[in-house]
């Protein structure tokens, strides 16, 4: 099916290909991904557009003794079909399969794992200044896309690695896009040194009068040898300025090109910088033409592009409640504004950023800036929503802590992507959020069981002025319960519910693992008669300690259920509370267990750590058993 990819399952079968045989193999590369990725979704805009610089890697150096670290990892597709995992990329993000990301265990060809960005420079530097200290003639290149360089540890690892003498290649994956349409200095720098009148006037004539050939190949090499005098001018010598060696741009899609600048710069010393254009989706039009929507477009029709919508949800996302939320609230209050870490589509703020554009900030891929932005924003008398994926928060952990709650300011920070998120595996689940940020003085943890409470937890931060605000909540479909429809209401903080008395064991949950819990408890009590109380705690912080004592006068066993790690949340503070107040209650846990979970659907993950309705199940008979 595939004339020259059939042939190629490592990099060295790459080397006794010729030029032309390469750009057939680029070709079939995407057609293979198209066609994995149509039945079995992923990211492929961006791999999509990486094809080219990683075949040429992979021809010109020798890996693994050479190493490539990948910035985010998921534009590594063509690096992990050509490095023995051609047949297995087939499972890529499937359980047992394959991680979506780079990652160190699978295979000696990943030199360095990564789930999310800005990390390669300071890897591929620690990694280069290591083979220079062990007399090893290894190289190292990182490659980071032109989002990812607005990240702070980009720059940290360029400031560092500018001053050292570690033979290292930058190579900047300039395409324009990240997830959303990128914003920035960086990006207007970048902008700028690729539309450079002088460089650009002076390439269009030469090449058009040159046509192809050999003589083209001799003005490519003269357009690298003078790149002073046509693009410093215009602002190349900023990383010049950070101590490196500027080459470029070159077409980042141009197999022919890009192996004849590896090459050059190969033989050079020190830290240097390649900027490549590349274009997102190359090569599948569709991609091409809607590069956000096609980053991770689910399911579609490799011959036609017609994406393929999930069937038999009539429930709304959460990203989409928290979306209209915030408009309508925006609406109501002029202080209200939105900031985002490069998620505007994935969060569900660009709802508010097409009816309010001017309260709406998409800050670039930096979570901690954010964060700080947030707070001064706050401090000056407005009310920021900001949204951070889960896990990505850990990133500005920091910045919670002491530019948020220690001066008690108002942000009200919304975690999408909470507990499991599933086929992005462990780099992307939010585990550990419960844990981590409940033991913030001031802070508030809202975990909210569906769409209305969402709304009215929204509602409730809005209106709170003593510290920062969490609210965490799952990737995907809610409950299916109305919301659009209802008045807001406050939810107390420090105030939860009980869905279903029961008696001699409690269950206390916190999120839409309370809906399974109570649906559980139905099923047992139409089984056997008796069933569990089931409570949903609401928050995590203040918790509801009333609630806590009128459990302990009346069970004597309790189950926590929470989507997060058991270690340090619902778990801790229940067994914290019965342990300081001396209770002789036994707390058993359901949750995500000391691990890192790797990747597979939500309702797999879920099965496989203990708390998916049957786990939870089990363990609500086991423990009424006991009695």
């Amino acid at each position: 099916m595939y004339k020259l990819l059939d042939k190629v399952n490592y990099p060295s079968d790459l080397k006794r290909l010729g030029i032309e045989e390469l750009k057939q193999l680029c070709a079939e590369i995407r057609d293979y991904m198209i066609e994995c990725c149509a039945t079995n979704p992923g990211h492929l805009g961006s791999s999509l557009g990486a094809v080219e610089l990683i075949v040429g890697f992979h021809y010109v150096y020798d890996s693994p003794r050479d190493k490539i670290v990948f910035d985010v990892g998921h534009q590594a597709y063509a690096h992990k079909i050509i490095t023995g995992r051609k047949e297995i990329f087939r499972k890529n993000r499937k359980k047992d399969g394959i991680s979506g990301f780079t990652r160190m265990a699978e295979s000696e060809y990943d030199a360095f794992g990564a789930g999310h960005s800005s990390t390669s420079i300071s890897a591929a530097l620690g990694l280069a200044s290591a083979a220079m200290m062990r007399g090893l003639k290894e190289k190292v290149v990182a490659l980071i896309g032109d989002g990812a360089l607005s990240g702070g540890l980009a720059f940290e690892g360029l400031n560092n690695a500018g001053s050292s003498k570690a033979d290292l290649l930058v190579i900047i994956n300039d395409n324009n896009i990240s997830i959303d349409k990128n914003i920035g200095a960086v990006h207007e720098h970048l902008l700028k040194l690729t539309t450079d009148p002088t460089y650009n006037r002076i390439k269009t004539h030469i090449w058009n009068r040159i046509g192809e050939g050999k003589i083209r190949k001799a003005i490519q090499e003269m357009v690298i040898s003078a790149k002073s005098s046509l693009v410093k001018k215009s602002g190349g010598d900023l990383f010049e300025a950070l101590g490196f060696r500027y080459f470029g741009p070159i077409d980042g899609n141009d197999i022919a090109q890009v192996i004849h600048t590896l090459r050059k710069l190969k033989e050079l010393k020190g830290p240097l910088i390649l900027h490549t254009i590349t274009t997102k989706g190359k090569g599948f039009a569709p991609a091409e033409e809607d590069q956000t929507a096609w980053h991770a477009p689910g399911m579609f029709d490799p011959h036609t592009g017609k994406r393929i919508a999930p069937s038999g949800h009539k429930e709304s996302r959460y990203q989409d409640v928290f979306g209209e939320v915030l408009l309508e609230l925006a609406r109501k209050d002029s202080r209200i504004v939105g900031v985002t870490p490069a998620m505007a589509s994935g969060c569900g703020m660009n709802i508010l950023a097409k009816e309010i554009p001017e309260r709406f900030f998409d800050v670039g891929i930096e979570e901690e800036h954010a964060v700080t932005f947030s707070a001064g924003l706050a401090a000056s008398g407005m009310k920021p929503f900001c949204n951070i994926y889960s896990s990505f928060s850990q990133r500005a952990y920091d910045q919670i802590i002491h530019d948020a709650a220690l001066q008690s300011l108002g942000v009200v920070l919304c975690f999408d992507r909470a507990g499991l998120v599933g086929e992005d595996g462990a780099t992307h689940h939010g585990s550990f959020d419960l844990a981590a940020y409940r033991s913030i003085p001031g802070m508030t943890l809202a975990v909210p069981r569906n769409e209305l409470e969402l709304k009215n937890m929204m509602y409730t931060a809005y209106r709170h002025d003593s510290g920062p605000f969490i609210i965490r909540y799952p990737r995907g479909y809610g409950e299916g319960v109305e919301w659009r429809m209802t008045e807001f209401e406050e939810l107390v903080p420090g105030k939860g519910e009980k869905m279903t008395d029961g008696e001699k064991v409690a269950v206390i949950c916190a999120g839409p693992v309370a809906n399974r819990a109570y649906e559980t408890a139905v099923r047992l009590r139409e089984e056997t008669g008796i069933c569990p109380a089931v409570y949903n705690i609401r928050y995590l912080k203040p918790m509801d300690e009333e609630m806590l004592a009128g459990i302990a006068d009346g069970f004597s066993s309790v189950i926590t259920i929470e989507d997060g790690c058991i270690k340090g949340g619902l778990f801790g503070e229940v067994s914290e509370y019965v342990a300081s107040h001396g209770l002789g209650i036994r707390v058993h846990a359901l949750g995500i267990p000391d691990r890192f979970i790797g990747q597979g659907s939500q309702k797999e993950l879920r099965a496989e750590c203990g708390y998916d309705t049957e786990g939870i199940y089990a363990a609500m008979k086991e423990e009424m058993g006991k009695f």
